[in-house]
């Protein structure tokens, strides 16, 4: 009995054998060309893009700010120094009032040399007020006299001594000071002897007074 061959059957399992070796040929080839493939992307990738500009380089690290310094704690005041500063407290408190008595004395004395001031002033206006006076009335009376002394040296000597007998001392001494010394000799000579030497004498007393410089003091 003759064997018959299938090899209808042969060619479908060879062209499926080929199509698992190629598919396996091509996953090799895949995993080869790989790292290539992508080595080359990466490349058309850089080449297209621009590149970054260079990062700045990073600030220093900043130093911490200084701390603040803390003022010393103050030293705690004994009981002796809080009484010694009380005391010089009240020292120049004492001092304080006794400038503020001073100032207020020295304003009334101020106020007070004005007010002696102005009345000094015052007075010596008044002063030269009265020494105006004075003098008018001592040239009035010096008019008087005069006119009074021409009539008793018109006169003749024995009828003016007529007259100086019975005059007083307060008036008769001032009318013979006025009267020229030979009119008054003649009328001296010519009045009673007591009355005469009474007036004589005064005068001289009078002059005497005048003549003597006051004492030294």
């Amino acid at each position: 009995m003759r064997l018959e061959v299938p090899t209808p059957r042969l060619l479908p399992l060879t062209i499926l054998a080929l199509v698992g070796v190629l598919g396996l040929k091509a996953l090799w080839l895949f995993d080869a060309w790989k790292p290539a493939m992508v080595g080359a992307a990466r490349a058309a990738g850089h080449e297209q893009r621009p590149a970054d500009p260079p990062k700045p380089p990073p600030p220093p690290p900043s130093a911490p700010p200084p701390a603040e310094a803390q003022p010393p704690a103050p030293a705690p005041v004994s009981d002796s120094e809080r009484t010694v500063l009380l005391e010089l407290r009240q020292r120049r408190e004492e001092l304080e009032r006794r400038d503020a008595t001073i100032g207020a004395r020295e304003s009334v004395l101020i106020a007070t040399e004005q007010k002696i001031d102005a009345r000094l002033k015052e007075l010596r206006d008044l002063q030269g007020q009265l020494a105006g006076l004075d003098a008018q009335r001592q040239q009035r009376e010096e008019a008087n006299w005069q006119s009074l002394v021409k009539v008793y040296e018109t006169m003749k000597p024995r009828e003016a001594a007529a007259i100086f007998n019975d005059l007083q001392m307060p008036v008769l001494l001032p009318l013979i000071g006025h009267m020229k010394e030979a009119k008054a000799a003649a009328i001296l000579a010519a009045m009673a002897p007591d009355k005469a030497r009474d007036v004589t004498a005064q005068l001289a007393k009078a002059k005497g007074r005048l003549d003597t410089p006051p004492p030294k003091s």
